[in-house]
Formats: C-alpha cells, structure tokens, sequence
C-alpha cells in the first residue's frame, strides 16, 4: 500500500483536539446532474445497499440514476433556500455553535462538519484538521439511533481514510444517543414548544427513517432504539400509548422495510377520524428532503386528502438551544480524558512543557 504523504513531524509542537460532526449529505445543487453524482455515492454505498454490486450496478445506472435524478432534483428544488441546501445549512450552523458552547466551557477545540456523501467529504475534512496539527479526533454521527447504513457507514468512511495514511490521530467515535437524558429533554422541549403556540393534537406521529427489516433479523439494533427514543419521550410528554404511534419512512423498493409505514398510517388514522396530527422525525436532527419534502409535504397531503383536518409538522431539533446543549453535553462526556480545558494554568504548564521536549529533541539530533 502507498501511504499519502503527511506533514512532518515537529518537536515541541500543541497537540490539538477536534469534533467532527458528520451528516449524511446533499446535493451540491438541485439540478438533475447534481442529485444525480450524489445519488450515485449513495447508492453506491454497500452499507445502505446490501445486494451484490454484480446484480445493483445495472439497475443503479440503468434504471435509477437516469429515471430518478429528475425527479429527485424536482424536490430537492422544493425545499431549497437562499442559502442552499437545508441539511447543510442546518449542520454547518450546528458545528458553529457546537464550537462556541464547548468554548463557553472552558475547552479549547476546534469543530468542523463532515457529509458522507457530497461535501465537505469526510476524507477532505479529516485531512484538514491533520495539516492544521489536530492530532485528537472525536467523530460525532449526526444519528440519534445507531444503523449499519448510517453510523457504520460513517466509520468505514473514517477508517478508509486512516487506512492510507502512516501518522494516525487518536480517534473516538459516538455509537449512539437515542436514549441521551439531553438529547431526549431536546426533543419534550421541540414538542411543548408547538404545543404551547398550536395547541395539542389528537395524535402525536414519531416518524423515523426506514430501513430493510431483514437488517433487524440480521443484528442491527436500529429498530430497538428507535422504539426506546419513542417510549422516552412519550413518557416525558406524559403521553398514554394511545396518544402517539412510531411509524417509518422513506422506503424504497420492493422488500419489506420496518412497519409501520408513515403514509399509510396517516391515512389509516384520518379514515379511522382523527382530526388533527402532529409529526415529528426524531430520527433527524437537522431538517432536510425526507423532512421538508416528504413529510411536510406529500404526507401533510397523504394526511388531509384522506379525510383529516389539520396536520401539524414538528421542525427537527436544527439550531434550537436545547440540541446544542445537547449536542454539547454528548461530545463533552466523549472528550473525558483529553487534555482540552483552556485554563491560564494548563496552557502555561503545556507552554512550558512542549518548549522542554523540543529542546531535548534538538539536542539529540532532531531536524530544526
């Protein structure tokens, strides 16, 4: 294997600790041949696709990325704003105020924001930090609950990374924060919050991401801790279980996915007379296509045309205080043990101690 080459190694230099926080993408633009490149790393990806490339390859680019680009671009065109793509507009808001609530607590540390897929890459991202001298690294998925298809994708990301590369950071990287005391507390506050301003509804939708079932058969405790953040936070609503419903989106293809499915319940529901709903995505933490779009949108209609009155959507957590003190709370108890609180003290001592080593590096031989 060729290694990448590196910065050199200096003596008598800070380390420096970063967060990198990592979503899942978007397009560049909501045009056809931008929704198509991003689809196409999507879709690529043997995390989020499980069938064997020899069998996917064709109907990927033969069927899917000619026929479904359009479409896509259509809605993404939808929910686009002037400053551009929601999702990473959301996120790269988040990673700021992440940097400047972490520095109100006294750590000293830079923040930055990664996509999976599109950009900032992950690989651009880390590479960067290294040649700023960041030799600590705390990965934060921007997933509550953690999926193969999702969290683990973002590790081979990371770990493909490192792979070609000879000076290796410290890394650390979250799992999960379905169940978090803060991340759940973010959550009740998003749902009083509505609440106070519109009222209640007869029905409270939690609408996560979709995925296969057969990956629950398979291992994945996706759909357990989906169930955990619901069963939370309706205990925390003081909701009975007949004043909520956990149901799944964005399905895609013929196999079976987790059930139940969000559309159909929301018609199910306003056939059986329920009047008003409110939906949220726990799932996201920053709104983007399948919250906007699907959503607010095609199931707000799916909801109304099948005999319901009022359909209410519960924006994600994006930059609300609540998530950031979440957000800040999950990456501070990951960060434990790293040398990043900026007291005068540390950073003399550290000053003092870094100008002893390169003075001894020096000494024996080492390069100026």
């Amino acid at each position: 294997m060729a290694f990448r080459k590196e910065p050199a190694h200096t003596h008598g230099t800070a380390q420096q600790t970063a967060v990198v926080l990592v979503n899942l993408g978007t397009p560049d633009a909501p045009t056809a041949p931008a929704v198509r490149r991003y689809l196409k790393q999507f879709l690529s990806d043997p995390r989020v696709v499980e069938i064997p490339r020899a069998l996917w390859a064709p109907i990927l680019h033969g069927i899917i990325l000619p026929f479904r680009s359009g479409k896509s671009a259509a809605k993404y065109a939808s929910i686009w704003s002037a400053d551009g793509s929601p999702l990473k507009v959301h996120t790269e808001k988040q990673a700021t105020l992440l940097r400047g609530y972490l520095g109100e607590r006294g750590h000293r540390v830079q923040v930055a924001y990664a996509m999976r897929y599109g950009a900032p890459s992950v690989p651009q991202v880390l590479q960067q930090l290294q040649e700023q001298g960041c030799t600590r690294i705390l990965v934060v998925p921007a997933y509550p609950q953690y999926a193969g298809s999702t969290t683990a994708s973002v590790y081979d990301a990371v770990f493909a990374h490192y792979a070609g590369q000879r000076n290796v950071p410290e890394l650390r990287l979250v799992k999960h924060y379905h169940d978090h005391e803060a991340y759940i507390e973010a959550l009740k506050h998003s749902v009083l919050t509505h609440w106070e301003a519109h009222g209640r509804p007869d029905r409270l939708v939690l609408s996560f991401h979709g995925v296969p079932k057969r990956t629950l058969l398979l291992g994945d405790p996706y759909h357990c801790e989906c169930y955990k953040t619901a069963r939370l936070l309706a205990a925390q609503l003081g909701l009975t279980a007949e004043q909520y419903v956990v149901t799944f989106q964005s399905r895609f293809g013929k196999a079976e996915w987790l059930q139940p499915y969000t559309a159909p319940t929301l018609k199910q529901l306003a056939q059986q007379g329920v009047k008003r709903v409110d939906v949220m995505c726990p799932g996201f933490v920053a709104d983007c296509l399948e919250t906007l779009e699907e959503i607010d949108m095609e199931a707000r209609q799916d909801f109304l045309d099948a005999g319901g009155r009022e359909f209410h959507y519960i924006p994600c957590l994006n930059e609300s205080a609540a998530w950031i003190h979440a957000l800040t709370d999950i990456a501070e108890e990951h960060l434990l043990g790293w040398p990043t609180m900026s007291n005068a003290a540390a950073r003399d001592a550290q000053e003092r101690a870094l100008a002893t080593s390169r003075e001894q590096a020096l000494r024996l031989g080492a390069p100026q």
